[in-house]
């Protein structure tokens, strides 16, 4: 099982990286500041995480971690919660610390999305993860709720 995490966690940790990085070559292409862009820029940010999660699941079932299908979408709603949890942490300047917590993030995203999905995992192991990662947001709401002096 910790191999099957492992490998998740290196094949979603790559695609972060792609993520992060095709995402901010777009964010160049585009080039503009005023609200009329915000449109055009959001829909290629979705087209180009749609396009990568159905990379992904190709790859992850090259690398042994089936069904691939199921890994990516555990995978994606998992960096769902995360970057939505992610808004209480404070923000850097530094796009290499950037670029790690994308890969970091991505990483750990493959690693979850690989347990809760595997068929060996008492069902109550991936009910109470499931549920860490919905008890997540109200802590990071609180988080940035306090650091903002409410």
């Amino acid at each position: 099982m910790t191999g099957r995490m492992g490998r998740a966690a290196a094949v979603c940790a790559a695609l972060g990286v792609l993520w992060w990085a095709t995402v901010r070559v777009v964010w160049l292409g585009v080039g503009c500041e005023d609200w009329g862009c915000l449109a055009p820029s959001v829909g290629l940010l979705v087209v180009i995480s749609l396009v990568l999660l159905a990379g992904s699941v190709r790859v992850l079932d090259r690398v042994d971690v089936r069904p691939g299908r199921r890994v990516a979408a555990a995978a994606a709603g998992t960096l769902v919660v995360f970057r939505l949890a992610g808004e209480a942490l404070p923000s850097w300047t530094s796009q290499w610390a950037d670029l790690a917590a994308a890969g970091a993030a991505f990483a750990a995203a493959g690693a979850v999305a690989a347990f809760v999905t595997e068929t060996k995992v008492a069902r109550g192991w991936r009910l109470a993860t499931g549920l860490a990662l919905v008890a997540l947001l109200p802590i990071a709401l609180a988080m940035a709720l306090a650091r903002a002096g409410l």
